[in-house]
This record gives C-alpha cells, sequence and structure tokens, in this order.
C-alpha cells in the first residue's frame, strides 16, 4: 500500500446548507460561541470561526446553494452530526447554558473522539444538524 504524499493535521472547516442563515449563526455565536470571520453575501456564504476550524453557513436558495442540489430537511440531512472540542469541560454548567438559550440538548456520554475517550453531550441546531460537544479524554 503507498501512503499519501502529505499528513492530515485537523479538521479544517465544514459546510453546512441552511434554510435561515440568520437563525443559524445566531445559534453558533450566541449559543456556540463562534465568531462571524468571513461573508460572501453575493454568493450567500457566511464562515464562522469554531477556534482553529470554520463552520461555513450557505443559504440553499443562494447561487453557492441551488448548486448542491435539494435542500436538508426532516427525513434527510447533509451529515450526521459535527463533533466540536471543547476546553473546560462542565456538563451542569454546559446543559444550563444550552437550556437558557432554548437550544434542545441531546444524550450525555462517554465516547470516544480524536483524543480519545472523554465526556460528550448532543444538542441540536435550529435546524436539526446534531453537535456534540466533546470534553477532554478521562484521566
Amino acid at each position: 500500500m503507498t501512503r499519501p504524499p502529505f499528513r492530515l493535521s485537523r479538521l479544517d472547516h465544514i459546510v453546512l446548507r441552511v434554510h435561515d442563515t440568520a437563525a443559524m449563526q445566531a445559534f453558533y455565536c450566541d449559543v456556540l460561541g463562534c465568531t462571524e470571520e468571513r461573508r460572501q453575501d453575493e454568493i450567500g456564504l457566511v464562515q464562522l470561526r469554531a477556534g482553529a476550524s470554520l463552520i461555513d453557513l450557505v443559504a440553499i436558495n443562494s447561487k453557492l446553494g441551488r448548486m448542491g442540489g435539494a435542500a436538508p430537511g426532516k427525513e434527510g440531512h447533509n451529515m450526521d452530526h459535527l463533533c466540536l472540542s471543547v476546553e473546560g469541560y462542565d456538563e451542569a454548567a454546559i446543559r444550563a447554558h444550552l437550556e437558557a438559550h432554548g437550544a434542545r440538548v441531546g444524550e450525555v456520554g462517554s465516547r470516544y473522539g480524536a483524543e480519545g475517550e472523554g465526556p460528550s453531550l448532543y444538542l441540536y441546531d435550529p435546524q436539526g444538524n446534531m453537535i456534540e460537544l466533546k470534553g477532554p479524554p478521562a484521566v
């Protein structure tokens, strides 16, 4: 087997095709702490900074969004979930913050991730995409 002439280092960005860009941006910025990095309104793209990575929001009715085919819906999403590694993982504080913002919280448990087994909590954005907030590995 040949090895590629490169080494993967981290997740650079994820692209979400969205129905309501403003609601999604408010959720990712106000609830999860992302910041707006860049906008290209002429093609329907908003890029949000999430630590060392980006979350791109593409309006489905925009120039860029129409190139992606059918919109995500109740019976089908464009991804299973995205996982964001968090520092200062405190389940009770995280849950209280999410609930104060009206976010739908899902299962909590210990799951394996890039840094090993550790605590995680699932939640859902306004469009129903599942997000995993992943704490550091258990010691």
